[in-house]
């Protein structure tokens, strides 16, 4: 029992309260890369692969972290990561050598490694006809963090800053969110409690053995809304760590505070629209309405498919839009790619736990881990040099997110979507599929 009695409602506080600065640290870099890159003498593709950098360990990380949830309770794996990262980004602040600063910020980016962390913890809290609206609060508030740091931080350490300790905004940035999220770490331990009851914290415990995550990790299910999460999450990942340079460059905005705000309108609909796409989740399984009738019966699985689809068409148009020359198009592109994101994002943390109810760490490691290669590689696409301008990058990405939706279809099928989290890809269930059904 922790300092006060915890409920569903506080729980959920607690864990986006954590989440939203989670992502905040984990993004601090991107209104500084001007700056930065003025310092360390950085070109624009080795900007975008600090861009990319940051996405790096998250894959292993979340997939390691939604285990441990399930172990060992959220507010003690939480407290933990938010702890090391907050030491880290204290020290980058005093970085002098590029290769020094360039580890310590891929450290200090496992912060989004919380994110599965968060997503158990309200799991095991909230019941089944709920998980979609408060999973979608929970990560769309969370989200949002990066259009806090892009809005916030620039405007607290401007360009010019010569305050305690240092002379430069950007490092002073980093030292003190690192203070924050140790304080964060705290708190989080102190208050959190990792289930609404010892017998669902037990039931969870239970099921986290190497040989569960295996098998649960092989299912339909977690592979589809895992590779579902790539074009989703990983995309909203890569255009928060680029935006910000794509609209300087792009379209010749030295304004360093003005960039980062039109890079804010994306991460704004990525993060506050996602209860959208949870509670959409939520209201069409209760009703039970079609609107898909392709797939019939899979309420769920019809919103998250309307939603990947959504996703695509705005990629081309946020190419479109980029060859006009017209930045505040750009911007409006932009935010509708986040609204996609948003949609599809709540749409398929809404499915994750109500398909595996004693399971959501390890399927949320999962699908959260792998949805993060998204954001290593996208990044990559938008700054690679044999690009004729920095617009068509985004109409490649979204012509390489037609095959998952594809494959999305064939799950989501009403004969395949019934066992996809008993059915899998390999071990003793990978034929339980029958054509006939």
């Amino acid at each position: 029992m922790g300092l006060i009695r915890m409920t569903k409602y506080r729980t959920l506080l607690l864990a986006t309260v954590g989440f939203n600065f989670s992502f905040l640290i984990w993004f601090s870099f991107a209104p500084f890369t001007g700056p930065m890159a003025e310092e360390f003498g950085l070109s624009l593709t080795e900007i975008g692969i600090l861009a990319s950098a940051a996405i790096w360990l998250a894959p292993f990380g979340r997939i390691l972290t939604g285990w441990l949830s399930d172990r060992y309770g959220a507010p003690t794996v939480f407290a933990i990561v938010l702890t090391y990262v907050g030491v880290f980004s204290m020290a980058s602040a005093f970085a002098q050598s590029y290769e020094v600063f360039f580890v310590e910020r891929l450290i200090v980016a496992t912060a989004g490694i919380t994110f599965v962390i968060g997503i158990q913890h309200v799991a095991e809290w909230f019941d089944e006809a709920e998980l979609g609206t408060a999973e979608g609060i929970y990560a769309g508030v969370g989200n949002a963090g990066a259009a806090g740091g892009a809005l916030i931080l620039p405007r607290v350490f401007p360009t010019g800053w010569n305050g305690p300790l240092f002379s430069t905004n950007w490092r002073a940035a980093f030292f003190y969110t690192g203070v924050v999220a140790i304080g964060l770490a705290v708190v989080y331990y102190t208050l959190g409690e990792a289930a609404k009851t010892e017998e669902k914290r037990q039931a969870t415990k239970e099921s986290a053995s190497f040989k569960g995550w295996l098998r649960t990790a092989t299912r339909y299910g977690t592979v589809v809304l895992a590779l579902a999460y790539v074009m989703t999450f990983g995309l909203e990942l890569s255009m928060n760590g680029w935006l910000a340079t794509y609209y300087r460059e792009g379209f010749d905005t030295q304004n360093l505070t003005l960039a980062a705000t039109f890079a804010a309108t994306f991460s704004v609909a990525a993060g506050l629209l996602r209860p959208i796409g949870g509670y959409v989740s939520d209201r069409l399984a209760r009703d039970e309405t079609d609107i898909l009738p392709v797939f019939h019966g899979r309420y769920r699985e019809q919103w998250t498919f309307v939603a990947l689809c959504f996703v695509i068409l705005t990629m081309f148009g946020m190419t479109l839009a980029g060859l006009t020359g017209q930045v505040l198009l750009a911007v409006g592109a932009g935010f509708m790619v986040g609204m996609g994101c948003a949609f599809a994002e709540g749409a398929i943390f809404a499915q994750v736990p109500a398909m595996f109810p004693n399971s959501s760490g390890t399927v949320a490691g999962v699908v959260g881990g792998v949805g993060t290669v998204g954001g290593i590689v996208y990044p990559l696409v938008y700054s690679a040099p044999f690009l004729a301008n920095l617009h068509l990058g985004y109409a490649i990405v979204g012509a390489s997110m037609i095959p998952i939706v594809l494959l999305t279809a064939w799950v989501f099928q009403p004969h395949v979507a019934s066992v996809a989290n008993e059915a899998g890809f390999v071990g003793e269930e990978a034929t339980g599929v029958s054509s006939d059904d």
